[in-house]
């Protein structure tokens, strides 16, 4: 697990899926952080999909949605897939606001967890 100013995440890649779990606020100055790392794991493993988990995260502005599209063209480049799990009705609602729902073909899913997360969002490349 990487924690550097205010904001955590771990990596994990298995069975070809690498799998990035956000915490804390995304703003302009952590996107970069979480981008700089996610980037490098792709680049470094190259793996058949890519999973962004939003459940730890509790605040993303505008920043945010460029980190998911910014993802999104990268897996595209290598390759993979991108999900997106864990998202609040806030970020879910912030992702059809934004427009990047109809532009990534996002499909959602609810929890049966807890109420304010879907289980998982996939964004279908």
């Amino acid at each position: 697990m990487l924690t550097r100013d205010h904001v955590s995440f771990d990596l994990e890649n298995g069975e070809g899926i690498l799998t990035a779990r956000l915490s804390g606020e995304i703003d302009h100055h952590t996107a970069r952080i979480f981008r700089e790392e996610i980037d490098r794991a792709l680049l470094r493993e190259t793996p058949r999909a890519l999973t962004l988990d939003f459940s730890g995260v509790g605040f993303m502005d505008s920043s945010g949605i460029g980190l998911i599209v910014g993802r999104l063209e990268m897996a595209r480049e290598i390759g993979a897939t991108l999900t997106l799990s864990g998202l609040s009705q806030r970020l879910c609602r912030l992702l059809e606001l934004s427009g990047v729902d109809r532009l990534c073909g996002i499909v959602i899913s609810k929890s049966t967890e807890r109420e304010d997360l879907f289980h998982e969002t996939e964004i279908r490349t």
